[in-house]
């Protein structure tokens, strides 16, 4: 495998979240000793802008002048989107090499984004993503439309942040015994990612009767990875015990599994995923 082989891939948008993407990646690729990327998709299949009535019936004729002129249009926003794109990425580029990450590269693609990073992952080794992008002023959403999806369409870690950078200190995981929450215990002692910081893990939900063996082997994981570790169970709604576990013990970075269930359950059960991450409101690392 080569360094290249292990990139952090950071999706940025032309939104002013796109500085804390790349203040949270370039922390990343730097405590990971990895290269960095910057990816700019272009949606393929823009929205028509301008109050042009393209409806009703028309000939052939006005027909082939229309489609010429839309075309044309279309190629100049792309031009323009391109070269404002460029010269954004250019800046958090600049911006990330100034906190120590290094190498740095930009790209633009064009096309849709659940699929472009879909088909970029064999060659990264973690994916930073804003959890809000350019529509949330308008939408006042807290988490992007694009998250669950984009989560979903991959098979690495993602680094999901929020508003304003600041450098983890204390990081918590959600831990429930499963496969994914093992793999996740597993990476963190292994990678140097969160090296020197201290580890909480919290088991909460329903009461399992093999829970104490559980954590208490993600405790000795960890230890023996040289970690200062807390361990405990706290029985109650994760999305609770969790929020306040970061409001208390003041969490800079929460780790846990995402979206394991079908997006066909999503409508009968709801997401947990989505109602944890709305809860958190700090950076959160998803396990795939």
């Amino acid at each position: 495998m080569t360094p290249q082989d292990n990139k952090v891939l950071a999706c940025v948008d032309l939104s002013p979240y796109a500085e804390h993407v790349a203040d949270y990646a370039a922390w990343a690729a730097s405590r990971m000793d990895a290269p960095l990327e910057f990816l700019h998709v272009i949606d393929r299949h823009p929205q028509l802008k301008g109050g042009q009535d393209h409806s009703g019936a028309i000939g052939a004729n006005a027909q082939e002048v229309l489609l010429k002129n839309l075309s044309e249009e279309d190629a100049a926003r792309t031009r323009a989107e391109r070269e404002q794109a460029r010269s954004f990425l250019q800046g958090l580029r600049e911006r990330a090499l100034a906190a120590g990450a290094s190498p740095v590269d930009t790209r633009q693609r064009h096309g849709d984004l659940e699929d472009t990073l879909s088909e970029q992952q064999d060659g990264v080794r973690l994916f930073v993503l804003g959890r809000r992008g350019a529509t949330a002023a308008a939408t006042q959403r807290d988490l992007g439309r694009h998250v669950e999806w984009t989560v979903r369409s991959l098979q690495r870690p993602i680094l999901t942040v929020t508003d304003r950078f600041k450098a983890p200190e204390r990081v918590l995981i959600a831990f429930d015994g499963s496969a994914i929450t093992r793999k996740g215990v597993e990476m963190v002692a292994a990678s140097p990612l969160f090296k020197g910081l201290p580890v909480h893990v919290l088991m909460s939900g329903k009461p399992s009767g093999d829970g104490p063996k559980q954590i208490e082997w993600a405790r000795q994981t960890l230890e023996q990875a040289g970690f200062d570790v807390v361990a405990e169970i706290e029985p109650g709604d994760p999305e609770t015990v969790i929020g306040h576990a970061i409001q208390n013990k003041g969490i800079d970075l929460l780790i846990m599994g995402a979206y394991t269930h079908s997006p066909l359950r999503k409508l009968f059960a709801g997401s947990k995923t989505t109602e944890l991450l709305r809860a958190a409101r700090v950076p959160t690392l998803l396990l795939r």
